[in-house]
């Protein structure tokens, strides 16, 4: 029997750290999550609560703006493989938080990579990056080799970390690479996403809670997939034999007023469209406003059109999405359904998506 693999997951208790943690642990690896200190009060209803007993499954104290903490859990683990997903993701919280943005999502790799390098420089290290690296994009299909124009702190903070990654697996010889993620979702999406926010509000409308959804920009594109299709993909980064950057996506593209139209229709609703812009406005079969436009949730710098080519790695790693927007879009809905429900039944408040 060989040896059994270790690895540390940084933002373990994400979408897709949670995601990640459930395939490694399918796989027969030991699992180390490394989260805050402060965090630790909060776990009882996170996305990996269900794995808390598993024998396999650990969690270690770590901060990814603290230089100490990562040397220090590389140093007691010894893992095999990292992977740092762990980010302030939330593209708007960036333009409010730049600098903590850059901070955490930046230097949290550097730090990352420095402890590997002091510590396990044999340990092979995966990057989560961000179609947002490309931002006002240069063409219409963004590549591995297409450049980066960055519209957003975080964008900026993903480039910074793509680019370390690449210089210290250059400099070093660090087995070390970054997945070039498009947008992935799940019912596992934090609340303050929009996808999430569409089908958590739709639920609540369904069961009669709330009367509309207030939304930013409608026409906003993007290349949605699944996250549960996209961890394998990270995985499978870090068994090949030299490391390399891929793009992960659909290869599709699909507005937010298409996801909106989708989620309306699983809970029996259609929409009819009007107005433009901050004035958009959409009304179901009895003239009720579902749908308005607020000025507050547009970009200051909007990215129109994301939508990526993942035909490297379906040739060098027999990769391809498997669930369709279609299908995403319809597990979330019932899903976010399915709590509401629940939760009524209970006698409890129903979550509601931040204002």
């Amino acid at each position: 029997m060989s040896e059994r693999k270790v690895a540390i997951i940084t933002g373990v208790t994400g979408q897709d750290g949670s995601y990640l943690s459930e395939l490694l642990l399918e796989k027969g690896y030991e699992v180390h999550g490394l989260v805050r200190r402060t965090s630790q009060q909060n776990l009882g209803r996170s996305l990996i609560n269900h794995l808390m007993d598993h024998e396999r499954f650990h969690l270690i104290n770590g901060d990814l703006t603290d230089q100490s903490s990562i040397d220090n859990a590389v140093q007691e683990i010894q893992p095999d493989e990292f992977y740092n997903l762990g980010a302030q993701s939330f593209v708007p919280e960036s333009w409010r938080s730049p600098t903590m943005t850059a901070d955490v999502t930046g230097l949290g790799t550097l730090r990352c990579l420095e402890a590997i390098k002091r510590v396990k420089p044999d340990c092979r290290f995966y990057q989560a990056g961000s179609s947002e690296q490309f931002g006002e994009v240069r063409e219409i299909l963004q590549t591995e080799m297409t450049p980066f124009y960055p519209r957003s702190p975080y964008g900026v903070a993903k480039v910074f970390a793509y680019e370390i990654t690449r210089n210290y697996r250059e400099s070093y010889g660090l087995f070390a690479c970054t997945g070039i993620l498009f947008n992935h979702e799940s019912p596992r999406r934090g609340l303050e996403f929009v996808t999430r926010k569409v089908t958590m509000t739709v639920a609540r409308i369904g069961h009669g809670l709330d009367e509309c959804l207030w939304i930013g920009n409608v026409l906003a594109k993007r290349d949605w997939g699944y996250a549960g299709d996209y961890v394998e993909m990270q995985w499978r980064m870090l068994q090949e034999e030299t490391p390399q950057d891929f793009v992960i996506a659909t290869g599709r593209t699909h507005s937010v007023k298409e996801m909106i139209n989708l989620s309306f229709e699983r809970i029996g609703m259609s929409l009819e469209w009007s107005g433009e812009g901050v004035d958009t406005i959409a009304t179901d079969n009895n003239g009720v406003v579902r749908v308005r436009t607020n000025p507050k949730f547009f970009r200051p710098a909007e990215v129109d059109l994301l939508i990526g080519d993942f035909s490297l790695a379906a040739e060098k790693l027999g990769w391809e999405p498997k669930t369709t927007f279609e299908q995403l879009v319809q597990m979330m809905v019932d899903s976010d359904m399915k709590i509401v429900e629940e939760a009524l039944a209970n006698g409890l408040t129903p979550p509601v998506p931040p204002a």
